[in-house]
């Protein structure tokens, strides 16, 4: 077989492929026969088909061709007219001229000068010519295009008008004296229009492009306005050779002005025929200029729904971004707009928005309004059609943002249509920037070639999470990736109002070290160290930095960190360094020029913070203080109340470098290793020991590892169900666990991946073992054994089935022994028929928990951030309204931010994942702002950086008296870097004195059945954070450090006590009060009863249980502590909170503030021996005052 083979010639290329289909069989027989396959019939009539009508290059060529005979045409027939001249005599060719002079007199026409005209022999032999090549054309095309029916081409329009122009022509070359014959050269302009619609249906599919069918109305209904004009202008000139005989420009001028329904009256024609002519134009332009205007309305319209196209020429001279779409609502729109042009450098760009849906009515009428009109272009198409990818220069933008559907019912295939589209996107503009937002974790990792990624579930998990440890952390987080100016507010009245909505101007910068005014001076100096001093001199917050040569984020790397000119420093200020203004006192070189070489000015801390539209003016003023005392550095010192000299405990300062035998970030590592060594003598060998180790099964693919506290053995999935017992223990309620911390409880309709960052944060290496909050997942499914597997590593992890709304449920998964409940927003309920009745029942649910539980803290997630007005409704409260009011008039100043001021929000017991939003956004500005947020929120652990605690101020913390000292304390004994307060206030709202009267005294009769408000032994323990467990004292003096709680409730008991007793009608409303306020009390106490009830048929002890009717002092202070905004005892606020971000050095601290850090790392720098650790942190401790205590315990 192989030597055939050999033997065998090679085959031609061209049959070779037919061969290896047919199967080679040259070597049986030589003989071959060649076939060829056509696409059409070999003939001449299919090859010249194919070169005139089928092929789309060829075919253009000969249409415009023909567009060019047929304007020559036109062109030869206006040289005509104007070579031609009636007063010379009319008549045929040959024949002897006869001169006419028209009579107005006279009612007969002379047709010879409309019959006969004067053509040169060269122009006729042109005109013949051209008529020659254009009725063969036409006869070949109609041969070419005859499908058996030769009448149908015959009685065609444009084959009667060719005829028409063409046969005289041709038969002038036989008969000479016809060569004057006048023929209506000048209809050639409709066909030359007829031919312009084919050449550009042609050029289309030759360059396999749509040209917009707009451009195509609008070039026909033009092209159809010329032909009208010029055939009226060309007949009305001819017509009137027998009358007036009108020159060429003057027929013009009067059919402009008869089209125009003008109609001046200073030209008109003279005879009957010109002035039929001018009656068929005008009823002719009646007919086909309307049905051209309403297909051109009618495309228009159109055009209005799917948007029509981004100009290319402006793509190419402009700058523009797309945002892609399932559906696009009004809030959505918004929050990206104010945010997206917030930034000065972004006002040039255009926002081109690629929705497959048509445009909302709202959003509709939002652009049109000029502001937006001028710069956002709405297009309707789908982002997984090229066509549509083209139409809005996908391949030209800057930057394409793809958002999900939140509010779809199916939140998994809203994923995977956001997958779908930045998989079209990038494959359609593989350099244009990607930023993508996905609901699910376990589709990120589809989506991770895209430039930025935000994880909404990811996110929303661990800031709730975070909320029960550090109060409020979810308004943090959002004042800070909002865009502000910090205006808000700022003509309110209220102190608390201008404060805090002045620190919500605070945003997260950058700035390279070395060309920074702000840090340049630290380099080489300790990363403690410059965020101190650039604090104290220019009130700017150093929280991280980035290495030239490494890519990751630090937060807080530490003391032992020395900055190079090379670093980029991240920041938190009212503006970036580039848009301040440094302002210096003229005091400065006088107090240069007084100081000794043994002093050295201390800068007290910036006073006034000035906020303008992109400038800020900081007024540093330089004060003296006593030279310290054995050390180089300044210290800060506190002025004395009163001019009193009484001497306030010292403050270490603050070393450039670090000192290795002074760090105390290690002391935390040992103190959690020492608590997990040697138990507690409570709680005796029953301890588990829990081991620091990565989680072994994570729930989806790309989740960040994160060092944990985890069970040394998984518990059995049987153990992790909080109602039931099992073989392992007989425990069915959080009674019996015997916890020594309060629960943390998380109602979810479904145990989602997105649950297990609930988990992570609460359960990180850095958090003391004793911090440790038993969770309780409630959930209304079953979960999954692969969720399950992913948290039973996890110590003090359970879950049961149930559902908020259901008492049986919260009793049995023990609220009552719980600090914080996360009421988590159901997917189900996130769609409704009316938009913003998405939360109805969430909010609902929730009223009904303040009610049973006032003691308990409750975190709410909701669909839309406008619904949090009705969190904690109360129908006649005053104050609400005002806010109410604040809040509408901060909208109206174009405010980024303006339901800010809401209560629960501003208290951080109401969050909005669309609040997060703007996150996306930012990083097209600020490309550091997922990562620092990711870092903040626990959700990615960077070797080396700093994550996010609390820290709470006592009463015996107070001599520290200002944020500034509280900064250099921070720096200098735990290397702390504190970025915010959470102040909580009492606040006295206009009420009656009678309610106050009997208010107050419901309030003396539970301290004498519950005991004095003096007692406040573990009052604090569950404030605010639930793990902040800060020492409560009631030493100090009381004058100096008493709590604003009990003063206010002093003043209320002096006014009821000295208020005399109304008499008469007045008296009659002082008992109606007292009616009412036994009523209430009546109705408390039914909801005790209920719950008690409730609680004895499920079979669970009520001892913990605590009426709300005798809430002890302690209670209501552990509720003031929580950021809880209504006291039981009466219908009226007396408490808010809120969060000042990077407050001056000169603010004021309060008892129960609560203090926001960046704890550095304790695993980044741990010593060689832990032993030496211990010695080096306890010589620290002992070197300090003695009146001075470690701060940041928790």
């Amino acid at each position: 077989m192989s030597d055939l083979d050999s033997e065998v010639l090679p085959l031609p290329p061209r049959y070779r492929f037919r061969d290896l289909l047919l199967g080679d069989q040259s070597f049986q027989n030589d003989d071959r026969v060649q076939v060829e396959f056509y696409v059409n019939e070999n003939t001449f009539k299919e090859r010249l088909k194919l070169f005139f009508i089928k092929n789309q290059r060829s075919s253009l060529r000969i249409r415009l061709f023909n567009f060019s005979l047929k304007l020559l045409t036109c062109l030869l027939y206006i040289v005509r007219v104007l070579l031609d001249d009636p007063g010379l005599g009319i008549g045929c060719w040959g024949c002897p001229k006869q001169k006419y002079t028209f009579n107005e007199s006279s009612s007969e026409i002379n047709w010879a000068p409309i019959l006969w005209v004067e053509r040169k022999m060269a122009l006729w032999a042109i005109q013949v010519i051209v008529a020659i090549i254009s009725f063969l054309e036409t006869m070949l095309l109609i041969y070419l295009s005859y499908k058996g029916n030769i009448w149908e081409q015959m009685f065609r329009v444009s084959f009667v008008l060719e005829m028409i122009n063409t046969l005289p022509f041709i038969t002038t070359i036989f008969w000479a004296p016809l060569r004057n014959l006048f023929i209506p050269v000048f209809l050639n302009c409709w066909l030359a229009k007829h031919a312009l619609e084919n050449m550009i249906n042609d050029f289309h599919r030759a360059i396999l492009r749509t040209q917009s069918a707009m451009f195509n109305q609008v070039l026909i209904l033009f092209c159809t306005l010329l032909c009208l004009l010029f055939t009226g202008t060309c007949g009305i000139q001819h017509l009137e050779r027998a009358g007036e005989n009108l020159s060429l420009l003057t027929s013009f001028y009067f059919c402009i002005v008869t089209f125009s329904t003008v109609g001046y009256g200073d030209v008109t024609p003279k005879i009957w025929p010109s002035q039929l002519l001018v009656v068929i134009m005008i009823c002719v332009a009646l007919v086909v200029l309307p049905l051209q205007f309403e297909e051109l309305v009618y495309l228009w319209m159109e055009r209005q729904k799917s948007g029509g196209n981004y100009s290319r020429h402006r793509a190419q001279t402009e700058r523009h971004v797309v945002l892609c779409v399932s559906s696009l609502k009004i809030d959505l729109l918004m929050d990206f707009l104010n945010e997206f042009y917030a930034h000065p450098r972004l006002q040039d760009y255009y926002v081109v928005i690629l929705c497959p849906t048509e445009m909302d009515i709202q959003v509709r009428r939002v652009l049109q309004i000029p502001l937006w009109s001028q710069r956002v272009i709405y297009l309707q198409g789908s982002a997984l059609k090229d066509q549509d990818l083209m139409r809005a220069k996908m391949d030209n933008g800057e930057a394409c943002f793809i958002l999900s559907s939140r509010n779809e019912v199916d939140r998994t295939a809203a994923d995977h249509q956001t997958i779908l589209r930045a998989w079209a996107v990038k494959d359609f503009a593989p350099n244009c920037p990607l930023y993508v937002q996905i609901l699910k974790p376990e589709n990120k990792f589809h989506v991770k070639f895209a430039d930025h990624v935000v994880c909404e579930e990811e996110c929303k998990y661990a800031m709730l999470a975070l909320n029960c440890i550090c109060p409020a952390t979810s308004t943090l987080i959002t004042l800070l990736v909002h865009t502000s100016r910090g205006q808000e507010g700022q003509e309110s009245p209220e102190q608390w109002q201008r404060m805090y909505g002045r620190c919500s101007g605070n945003e997260v910068y950058h700035v390279r070290m070395g060309d920074s005014k702000f840090f340049r001076e630290y380099q080489g100096k300790s990363f403690t160290y410059a965020a101190f001093h650039a604090h104290k001199k220019y009130g700017v917050c150093l929280i991280g930095l980035k290495r030239e040569e490494n890519k990751s984020i630090l937060l807080n790397p530490g003391p032992r960190h020395t900055l190079a000119a090379s670093d980029t420093c991240f920041y938190i200020n009212i503006t970036k360094e580039e848009n301040s203004a440094f302002i210096f006192k003229q005091e400065e070189k006088q107090r240069r020029g007084l100081v000794g070489p043994g002093q050295g000015p201390s800068r007290l801390p910036m006073h006034s913070i000035i906020a303008s539209v992109g400038t800020v003016a900081m007024d540093l003023q330089h004060t003296e203080c006593r030279p310290p005392q054995g050390s180089g550095a300044s210290k800060l010192a506190l002025p004395t109340e009163n001019g009193s000299g009484s001497r306030r405990p010292s403050i270490a300062p603050v070393l450039e470098l670090a000192d290795s035998s002074a760090l105390l970030p290690c002391d935390l590592l040992s103190d959690q290793s020492e608590d997990e060594m040697m138990p507690s003598d409570d709680e005796g060998l029953s301890v588990v020991e829990y081991v620091k180790g990565y989680p072994p099964n994570s729930p989806y693919i790309g989740s960040s590892p994160t060092l944990c506290h985890l069970l040394p053995v998984k518990a059995p999935f049987c153990c992790l169900r909080l109602d039931k017992g099992c073989e392992h223990n007989s425990y069915e309620d959080a009674k019996a666990y015997g916890f020594k911390n309060k629960l943390i409880i998380v109602s979810a309709e479904t145990a989602g991946n997105g649950l297990y960052n609930f988990i992570v944060p609460l359960r990180a290496y850095y958090r003391s073992r004793k911090e440790l909050n038993p969770i309780v997942l409630l959930l209304d499914n079953k979960p999954d054994r692969h969720f399950l597997e992913a948290i039973c590593c996890f110590p003090m992890v359970y879950y049961m089935e149930g559902s908020v709304d259901n008492l049986d449920s919260l009793l049995q998964c023990g609220i009552i022994y719980a600090d914080n409940l996360v009421v988590v927003d159901k997917e189900s309920t996130m769609s409704a028929e009316e938009d913003y009745m998405a939360d109805a029942k969430t909010i609902v649910n929730v009223q009904t928990m303040f009610r049973l539980f006032p003691s308990l803290s409750i975190t709410t997630e909701l669909t839309h951030p406008s619904n949090m007005r009705f969190m904690q409704f109360r129908a006649k409260d005053s104050y609400s309204l005002a806010l109410s009011k604040l809040e509408k008039r901060e909208r109206e100043n174009g405010s980024n931010l303006a339901f800010m001021f809401r209560l629960p929000f501003a208290a951080g017991r109401v969050f909005s994942i669309s609040m997060l939003d703007t996150l996306l956004y930012q990083s097209f500005v600020k490309d550091y702002m997922i990562s620092i947020t990711r870092l903040l929120l626990g959700l990615d652990t960077t070797p080396g950086s700093g994550y996010l605690c609390a820290m709470k101020i006592t009463e015996d913390d107070l001599w520290i008296g200002s944020y500034g000292r509280l900064f250099q304390k921070l720096c200098s004994s735990s290397a702390e870097i504190p970025i915010g307060i959470y102040r909580t206030e009492c606040h006295v709202f206009s009420t009656s004195e009678s309610q106050i009267s009997v208010n107050m005294e419901e309030c003396e009769d539970a301290r004498d059945l519950k005991g004095p408000w003096g007692a406040r032994a573990g009052a604090g323990g569950g404030g605010g954070g639930g793990s902040t467990h800060g020492r409560h004292s009631a030493g100090g003096d009381p004058a100096e450090h008493a709590l604003l709680r009990r003063k206010s409730l002093q003043w209320a008991r002096r006014l009821s006590r000295k208020s005399p007793r109304p008499a008469g009608k007045a008296a009659a409303e002082w008992i109606s009060q007292q009616r009412l306020s036994l009523y209430r009390r009546s109705e408390r106490q039914e909801l005790s009863e209920l719950v008690k009830n409730r609680m004895k048929h499920l079979g669970l002890p009520t001892t913990g249980y605590e009426d709300v009717a005798n809430l002890t002092a302690s209670d209501v202070m552990n509720r003031v502590n929580l950021g809880y905004l209504q006291d039981e005892m009466n219908d009226h606020q007396n408490t808010l909170s809120y969060v000042l971000i990077n407050p001056p050095p000169d603010t004021r601290l309060e008892p129960n503030d609560i203090v926001y850090l960046i704890r550095s790392d304790p695993l980044a720098h741990v010593a060689s021996s832990s032993q030496s650790r211990k010695s080096s942190c306890s010589n620290k401790l002992a070197s300090c005052n003695p009146e001075t205590r470690d701060e940041t315990q928790l």
